[in-house]
């Protein structure tokens, strides 16, 4: 995820930086929620998310699903989206 870091480097206080627990909890409990049947969809949704409600400018997101295809270990997607493009 990328964050302007300048002010809570400045700072050195928690209350000014990206909230990663927040943001962990709140992708833990939309995906728990989620059936989507295409892993594309879940890192679209998720990704939009983010970026919408953390006010991250970019985030890079990989997500994988073990045991989706047989004789893999998984399968999945790795996206990169910035605020500019949703």
């Amino acid at each position: 995820m990328a964050f302007d870091n300048r002010v809570p480097a400045a700072s050195d206080d928690i209350a000014d930086t990206l909230n990663y627990k927040a943001v962990s909890k709140r992708v833990i409990a939309y995906v728990s929620q989620s059936d989507f049947g295409l892993v594309e969809t879940l890192a679209e949704r998720v990704a939009a998310i983010i970026l919408d409600e953390f006010g991250v400018s970019r985030v890079r997101l990989k997500l994988s699903k073990p045991g989706a295809v047989r004789g893999a270990r998984a399968v999945g997607v790795t996206i990169e989206r910035t605020a500019a493009t949703l």
